[in-house]
This record gives structure tokens, sequence and C-alpha cells, in this order.
């Protein structure tokens, strides 16, 4: 057996809500709306992961999604458009990520990184 896809699934009354964030932020796609779900999604093929820590890094709490970026600069600048609140960083992390913490509109906590060179 070969898992295929890992599926994050958030709670909410109102899918909606996460249009603003998902959708004009990171860019992604709605691939399926069927009034009461909403999938996000990109046309990639993403590699399926999953990961279970004691802590987000840095003593950070874990996150509840992780979302890496080609462009943390454009995503940095996207939060700070909508005026959403940084809960860590942004930061150059010593295990080679950039990132930052923030929350989405049902308060996950999303860690957004990109990996960075070593000549950076």
């Amino acid at each position: 057996m070969k898992v295929k896809r890992i599926v994050t699934n958030i709670k909410t009354t109102d899918p909606e809500l996460g249009k603003d964030f998902y959708e004009t932020i990171f860019g992604l796609d709605v691939a399926m709306d069927l009034g009461w779900i909403k999938t996000y999604a990109n046309v990639g093929n993403m590699p399926v992961q999953i990961s279970i820590a004691t802590q987000g890094g840095s003593d950070t709490p874990v996150p509840d999604i992780s979302i890496e970026v080609d462009d943390i600069e454009t995503a940095i600048n996207r939060i700070k458009k909508h005026n959403i609140k940084f809960e860590y960083g942004p930061i150059f992390e010593p295990w080679g990520v950039y990132r930052f913490y923030v929350r989405d509109p049902f308060g996950k906590l999303i860690n957004v990184i990109a990996h960075i060179s070593n000549n950076q």
C-alpha cells in the first residue's frame, strides 16, 4: 500500500472564512466546494508528510499546519497587507529555514516556511 494523500480537516461553522487566508494570501485554488466543505489545493504534486513533535522548534508551540512557500517575502507582505498578527518571527532558524507563525481565521497555528541555502 502507498499513501497517496494526507488531508488536514479544520472544523468550522463557515467554510467561506478560509477564502481570504488560503486563497488570497497563499494562492491556493478551490479544488472542491460542496457548501459544507471547501478544499483548497495547488496543482502540483506534493509529497505526503505527517510530523509528530514535542515542540515547534526554538521552543515554540507545535503548529497545526506547516505551509512551505517558494517566496516567503511575498507571504510576509500579504500577511502584513491583511493586518494578520505574527505569532512568531519572521526569523531565520539554525536548521535552514526562514519562517513565521500566524493564526488562520479558525484559530489554527500556521507555520509558514521557506528552506534557505547555506549561502544566505
